[in-house]
């Protein structure tokens, strides 16, 4: 065991595939702390980051075992992608989960003018707006689109995008950068309008 603790994450990752489970031992103390305070910074709850955390490690094992894990040098970068996919997931659910059905309730809630701060031209024009930015987005090149996905969808901060996608703080930066300037010029040449008045 002593020895296996000298190991990069590679070796080890190819000594439990070949059945030696010290070695995925190893592994899991190695990244635990900073793969549990990761989904905790994320979910801001014990109980769910804990699950998430198992439910973490137990993908990264059958993907190895089944033999579909590539090396690439980045085994910590690779679980923390798990992690987030599935914090990700459990948010989807969440919110699936939480949406109400207008039919459902009885009251009108889309005509509720005290459930409703703008007017209907604002709330359209808005929605125009944001549809237009999701259009954009799909114009982008994948690294940068995935960037400013992180970034603004899913509120993360650029160093946790950074250790997530395997690039340097700089690196991530610079893609949101050409992102937004990308999307500027996309808009010009689309001649759309992404303010409201």
């Amino acid at each position: 065991m002593e020895n296996l603790k000298q190991m990069t994450d590679e070796a080890l990752v190819r000594l439990y595939a070949e059945g030696n489970n010290e070695a995925f031992d190893v592994l899991l103390c190695r990244h635990k702390s900073s793969l549990y305070s990761y989904i905790y910074f994320l979910v801001r709850n014990r109980e769910v980051a804990e699950d998430i955390f198992q439910e973490t490690f137990m993908k990264a094992i059958v993907t190895i075992r089944q033999g579909r894990y590539t090396e690439n040098g980045k085994f910590k970068a690779w679980i923390m992608r798990i992690a987030h996919n599935l914090v990700i997931d459990g948010y989807r659910q969440e919110r699936n989960e939480r949406t109400v059905s207008n039919e459902e309730n009885g009251i009108d809630l889309l005509n509720n003018s005290k459930l409703c701060e703008d007017n209907i031209e604002d709330v359209l024009i808005q929605k125009q707006i944001l549809k237009d930015v999701r259009r954009l987005i799909c114009y982008l090149p994948d690294s940068q689109k995935e960037v400013l996905m992180m970034r603004y969808y899913e509120n993360l901060s650029f160093k946790e995008i950074a250790d997530i996608t395997g690039v340097s703080i700089n690196t991530a930066l610079g893609r949101m950068r050409y992102a937004i300037l990308n999307m500027r010029k996309i808009a010009e040449e689309k001649q759309m309008i992404l303010t409201q008045f």
